[in-house]
């Protein structure tokens, strides 16, 4: 028989991932940073190595990451009842304020103004990577060959290297150089190449479907690793080029939106389907590029305690673990550029870190006082 969890669990994991994303700006690495600090430090529910097994895990399998983390932790807390709620919550907000935006934007014709908070906001976002990766950087490093494996990593993505390349071929270096001597002796390097996208050729515009629009949805969640930008190219093949269901400036708003709203970047998806069908083009949409993460998760969580336990495989994902840090990295030097960009940003960025390393203050209340100082600076210039 499955495990009994106490009743209250549940409502604590539908209150702190409801919480969540309402509040979660930042896009997937400080979703996660703030996951990371809420679940792991202050409520305990599980230890740094746990929580990097299942980011590890979340790295192997397509799908938006935070919102897996959010299911797994969900599933870890309170079982597939937890599984269900800790992902819905954390995604529902977020698709009800991007359907609202999508509303005022047919509606209006135009995107609200949300410049003025996201300037307080973004530092903050990069000071919680930032302790995030502090904090799981000394477990995730475990000796020479993991430190080596992560700065490679971080390296080979500002060299181009594409970040699932640089996932797998973590693991494989860590678990070459952790069993080497299984295998004889003699030096090993590894190098793992990857595919070149092929463009779609493009074709007249096609009568506009619900249940292809779903059906494009259900693809793009079940095969999509990588970031945003990821995304922003599957998204452009399928509605500007091959179906011409959308322009190009439809789809950067849609985008847009995704990323400066709170919860999930893939929330884009609801902004598009709401575009082009309304209501129900939104739930479907949503519902398309979301249900491959819950049948990811639910077939892979019972594995990742074996993966843990097996030598080979466990070397496997310290590899991928360290690897995926690495990148948290860079990503963070590309946003922290992108954010910090004149005095206030920067003395709210170090304040911010301030209060996260030294006083431990919760990061829901960094991000609701680093948009309270952004609209207060609209206000005074």
């Amino acid at each position: 028989m499955p495990p009994r969890f106490p009743p209250g669990r549940l409502a604590e994991v539908a209150g702190y991932f409801l919480r969540l994303g309402i509040t979660a700006f930042g896009g997937p690495a400080a979703h996660i940073a703030m996951m990371h600090d809420e679940v792991v430090k202050r409520r305990k529910w599980l230890d740094d190595q746990r929580f990097l097994d299942l980011l590890g895990a979340t790295n192997l399998i397509p799908g938006p990451n935070s919102t897996e983390m959010a299911i797994h932790l969900g599933f870890l807390r309170a079982g597939w009842a937890g599984l269900i709620v800790g992902g819905f919550c954390f995604i529902v907000p977020a698709v009800l304020i991007v359907t609202a935006l999508a509303w005022a934007y047919v509606r209006f014709g135009s995107l609200p103004e949300v410049g003025s908070a996201l300037y307080g906001i973004k530092p903050v976002v990069i000071a919680i990577i930032a302790q995030a990766l502090w904090n799981l950087g000394h477990k995730a490093v475990k000796g020479p060959l993991t430190a080596a494996v992560g700065l490679a990593a971080l390296a080979l993505y500002f060299l181009g290297v594409n970040e699932i390349a640089l996932l797998f071929a973590g693991g494989l270096a860590v678990l070459i150089g952790e069993n080497l001597r299984r295998f004889g002796n003699g030096g090993a390097t590894g190098y793992l190449m990857l595919l070149a996208g092929s463009g779609s050729p493009a074709l007249a515009a096609v009568p506009f479907s619900l249940p292809v629009l779903f059906l494009i949805f259900l693809k793009i969640g079940a095969v999509l690793y990588g970031s945003g930008y990821v995304l922003l190219a599957f998204l452009r093949a399928d509605f500007v080029v091959r179906l011409g269901w959308l322009t190009d400036r439809q789809l950067l708003d849609a985008v847009a939106i995704g990323q400066v709203t709170p919860g999930p970047v893939f929330t884009t998806a609801t902004f598009i389907g709401f575009l082009l069908g309304g209501m129900p083009g939104a739930l479907l949409a949503t519902l398309g590029i979301f249900l491959p993460s819950f049948l990811f998760v639910a077939g892979t969580f019972p594995f990742i305690a074996r993966l843990r336990d097996s030598p080979l495989a466990g070397s496997v994902l310290d590899g991928v673990n360290v690897a995926s840090l690495g990148l948290m990295a860079a990503v963070t030097w590309q946003l922290g550029r992108a954010s910090w960009v004149d005095l206030p940003t920067i003395g709210i960025g170090f304040i911010s870190a301030g209060l996260l390393f030294r006083f431990k203050v919760n990061t829901t209340w960094l991000v609701a006082g680093g948009a309270a100082i952004g609209l207060l600076h609209m206000f005074l210039r």
